[in-house]
Order: C-alpha cells, then structure tokens, then sequence
C-alpha cells in the first residue's frame, strides 16, 4: 500500500500530467483554428483576384455591353463620333460614356479584326467613313423590335448625318454592302439596303468594282 506521502505525490503528478495534457489540447486547438483561419483567408484573396482577373478580362467591351444596354437614344438629339474604327463601326458619347456604334444593316470589308487579314476595299470603306463622320456628330436611331446590342457589346444603330443617311449611302456607293444578322428577324430598311447593293453591283460601285465576289464575304 501507498503511505501517505507517496499518495500526495501520485495525486500531484496525476494533476500535473492531466494539466499538461489538457495544455497540450489547447495548443492544438488553437493550432487548428490558426490553421483554419490561414485557409479561409486564403481561399478570400485567391478568390478576389480571380473575380478582378475576370473583370478585368475585356473591360472595356463589357463596360460597352452594360452601358450600352442601358442608354436611352434621343432621336433628336446629336451625338458627337470620338472616332471611326473602320467602315461600319464608330464611338461616340452617349450618356457620358463612350459607346461603340455598329451600323446597323450594313457590313464593310474588314481592316482592324485581328482574326483576318485586311480585305479587298477595306481600307477605303474605312477611309471613306472617317472622311465623313471623325470630328461630326450624327442623330442615331435604334430598329424597333431588334436586338440593341451585338453579341460584342455594340450598340446596333442607324446614324444620320444631317439629311445623309449614313448606313444607306455607304451601301448605295459600294463602301458596304447590306447584312442581315437575322432572317427570321429583319431589320426595318432591309428591302430597301438589299436594292441599293443591287444597284450598286450593275454600276460596278466601290468594291463590286474592285474586287471579286468571292472576296465579299457576307
């Protein structure tokens, strides 16, 4: 049997080992709980920046898509072309942004799209559209019952410059000829654009002079 004295001593060091055990938890839990913290604090930067590098990711077009959609069009109202990009395709400011304008029913050869080469009568439908409109500003109307915006996030537009009808004439003077996104859904002047190309093409016009039907690419 255990006298006294051994017995206080076995008491004493049972509490000693059971408080050290009993730190020894603490210190794990907290261990984890630091841990754990480290995690989720991780897991909120990582997924910061993955919704900045998104956002980030064209900013501009879906600054165009967002504003785009949103801007109402004051059909009497002028607004001023910031620049051209090419032959169909203007900026102006609307509502204090910058808006992309794709003219609406019209297409031009290609010069700026990085996916193709520059194409027959591109550079001078391009030339022809800054000749008229860079430092102008031009009434622009929206088609009724058609999409308002191009899968780019392009305003989809007709534009007037004064009593010039800017869409049509770059089709009647063979700079564009006439496209349709949608034949289930066509635009408000196609009959009248689908005429004026024809007329164009037996006038031989602009790029139905120059260059080859294989090189018009609707």
């Amino acid at each position: 049997m255990l006298d006294i004295k051994e017995y206080i001593m076995c008491v004493v060091w049972h509490c000693h080992f059971s408080e050290l055990k009993m730190n020894v938890n603490k210190k794990k839990l907290i261990g984890v709980a630091l841990l754990c913290l480290c995690i989720l604090c991780l897991c909120v930067v990582i997924g910061v920046l993955v919704s900045f590098s998104k956002s980030n990711i064209g900013v501009g077009q879906k600054k165009y898509v967002s504003w785009a959609s949103k801007v109402i069009i004051d059909p009497q109202k002028l607004y001023p072309v910031v620049s051209v990009v090419d032959g169909d395709t203007i900026k102006t400011i609307i509502d204090g942004h910058s808006i992309t304008v794709r003219l609406l029913g019209i297409n031009t050869p290609e010069v700026v799209d990085p996916r193709k080469s520059v194409e027959c009568f591109g550079p001078e439908a391009s030339a022809e559209t800054k000749t008229l409109l860079t430092g102008k500003s031009v009434i622009l109307a929206l088609n009724p019952n058609y999409e308002k915006v191009d899968i780019y996030g392009r305003l989809l537009a007709y534009a007037w410059l004064d009593d010039l009808f800017v869409n049509e004439y770059l089709v009647k003077e063979g700079y564009a000829y006439e496209y349709t996104f949608n034949e289930k859904n066509p635009y408000q002047y196609q009959s009248e654009f689908k005429a004026d190309e024809l007329v164009a093409k037996k006038e031989s016009k602009g790029l139905w002079g120059k260059c080859s039907q294989t090189a018009v690419s609707k």
